[in-house]
C-alpha cells in the first residue's frame, strides 16, 4: 500500500493546505493519505484557533482519509524535536511511506544534500556553531551560518532560511538520521509565504488568518478557507494569556530551567520580567532578543502551563508511544487494520489500557492539555473519541 503523509496544524485549515493535499493525490496517487496534526497548542507556543477534532474534520472533508494526533509533547517542542517526534510516529505505520511537505523554494536534490551536510555535523562545523552563538544569535542562525561558511557541495541555504524550508529540512534530517524507510515528495508552496499576512491567489497563510480574526475582520477570511471550514472559524482567537501568566508565577526557578530550551538563566530573566507584567504579549516582548526569539519564549511560557519538561520530551522519543486517531472518513474504516503496525491506534478509552509507562504519561499529557482547551475556550471535547467523517453525499 503507497501511503502519501503530511504533518500539519491547520490552525485554521486554509486554501493552501487544500492545494498540498491535492498535490499529493496528484503526484503520488497514493492508496491512503495520512495526516499527523498537532492537538490544542502549538510549536509557536499558541493555542490552537479550534479544537483538535474540529481542525481534524475539515481535514478529511478536504481529502485526508485519517488524522492522528502529534502529541502534546511533540507538538509544542522546537522544529527539531516537532519533526523527530512526528517522523518516529509515521515510520511506524505499515506500507511504502511517501513524506509530502510544503517548501517555499528549492527542490528535493538541494533539500536531500544539505540534510545530509546537516546530519554529519563535523568538528569543524561544532565549532563554528559555538562561536556564532558567542556572538548573541539564535541556535538556527548559528547553524546557518556555520554551514554557509563551509559551504559543503551541492547544498541550498535556502532551505535554512524560511519556515516551512527549515522543517522540511527538519523531516529529511530525521529520515536520515534514522534510517527510516521513508521516501520525501517536497511540494512547492502557492501564494504567500508563512510568515505573510496578506493574500494571493486566494491563498494566505494560516498566520494571516488568525491576524483577520483577531482584527475583527473574519469576513476577510471568507474564499481564503473552504467554506466548511469559514463557517467554523471563530469571531475572536482563543486567549490563554491570564492561565500561562498564573502558571509561570506558581512555578519556581528550577521549575522552569527544567522545560526545553530554558537555559542560559532564562528562568531568572523570566521571573524578573514578570513581576511587571500583566499580559503575556508584554512579558514575551521583553524577555525576547535576537538569541532568545518570541517564538522559542511563547513555547517556554506555554511549557510551564502545560507542565512538560525536557528530560520527559527526550524519554518520549526514545519510547514506543501511540497512535490517536482524531478523525478518520467513514468509508476509509479499512485503514485501521491495513496501517496497523507496531504502535497501537487509540479512538477509545478501552484503547488506553494498551499503554504504559512513558506512553501512558504521555498520553495523559495530551487529556490535561485538551482538558485545559476546554477550560479556556468554554468548549466540551472528548479526550477518547474519534469522529468518524461522512464525505459527500
Amino acid at each position: 500500500m503507497k501511503i502519501g503523509l503530511t504533518i500539519c496544524e491547520y490552525n485554521p485549515f486554509h486554501n493552501g493546505h487544500l492545494y498540498s493535499i491535492s498535490q499529493i493525490k496528484e503526484q503520488l496517487n497514493p492508496d491512503a493519505t495520512v495526516v499527523i496534526m498537532s492537538g490544542n497548542f502549538t510549536q509557536r507556543g499558541e493555542i490552537a484557533v479550534m479544537h483538535k477534532y474540529q481542525r481534524a474534520k475539515h481535514a478529511i472533508m478536504a481529502g485526508a482519509d485519517i488524522v492522528i494526533e502529534l502529541p502534546t509533547v511533540f507538538a509544542t517542542a522546537p522544529a527539531e524535536i516537532f519533526a523527530k517526534g512526528a517522523v518516529k510516529l509515521l515510520s511506524s505505520l505499515k506500507g511504502e511511506k511517501h513524506l509530502c511537505f510544503g517548501i517555499e523554494s528549492g527542490d528535493k536534490a538541494g533539500l536531500l544534500a544539505t540534510a545530509t551536510a546537516l546530519s554529519s555535523e563535523s568538528k569543524e562545523f561544532k565549532k563554528l556553531v559555538k562561536e556564532f552563538l558567542k556572538e548573541g544569535v539564535s541556535l538556527a542562525k548559528a547553524k546557518q551560518l556555520a554551514l554557509e561558511k563551509l559551504n559543503p557541495p551541492d547544498i541550498d541555504l535556502g532551505f535554512t532560511l524560511s519556515p516551512n524550508n527549515i522543517l522540511a529540512l527538519e523531516y529529511t534530517k530525521s529520515i536520515i538520521e534514522e534510517g527510516y524507510s521513508m521516501d520525501i515528495l517536497p511540494i512547492l508552496r502557492r501564494g504567500t509565504g508563512y510568515k505573510d499576512k496578506s493574500a494571493k491567489e486566494n491563498i494566505a497563510s494560516a498566520l494571516g488568518i488568525r491576524a483577520l480574526i483577531e482584527e475583527g475582520k473574519i469576513k476577510k477570511c471568507k474564499g481564503l478557507t473552504p467554506d466548511y471550514v469559514y463557517e467554523d472559524l471563530p469571531k475572536a482567537l482563543p486567549n490563554v494569556s491570564d492561565a500561562v501568566m498564573i502558571a509561570l508565577n506558581k512555578a519556581t526557578k528550577e521549575e522552569l530551567s527544567q522545560i526545553t530550551d530554558c537555559t542560559e538563566g532564562l528562568e531568572n530573566r523570566i521571573k524578573a520580567h514578570l513581576k511587571d507584567c500583566f499580559e503575556l504579549k508584554e512579558l514575551i516582548n521583553k524577555i525576547a532578543t535576537k538569541r532568545y526569539t518570541a517564538t522559542r519564549i511563547s513555547r517556554i511560557t506555554l511549557s510551564a502551563l502545560l507542565g512538560t519538561s525536557d528530560a520527559f520530551m527526550r524519554k518520549c522519543l526514545k519510547s514506543p508511544l501511540y497512535l490517536k486517531v482524531l478523525a478518520i472518513n467513514e468509508d476509509r474504516l479499512d485503514l485501521l487494520s491495513s496501517l496497523s503496525g507496531e504502535l497501537p491506534f487509540i479512538m477509545r478509552k478501552s484503547d488506553t489500557a494498551k499503554l504504559s509507562n512513558v506512553a501512558l504519561k504521555c498520553f495523559e499529557l495530551d487529556v490535561k492539555a485538551n482538558d485545559i482547551y476546554n477550560q479556556i475556550t468554554k468548549t466540551k471535547t472528548n479526550e477518547f473519541e474519534t469522529k468518524i467523517v461522512k464525505v459527500g453525499l
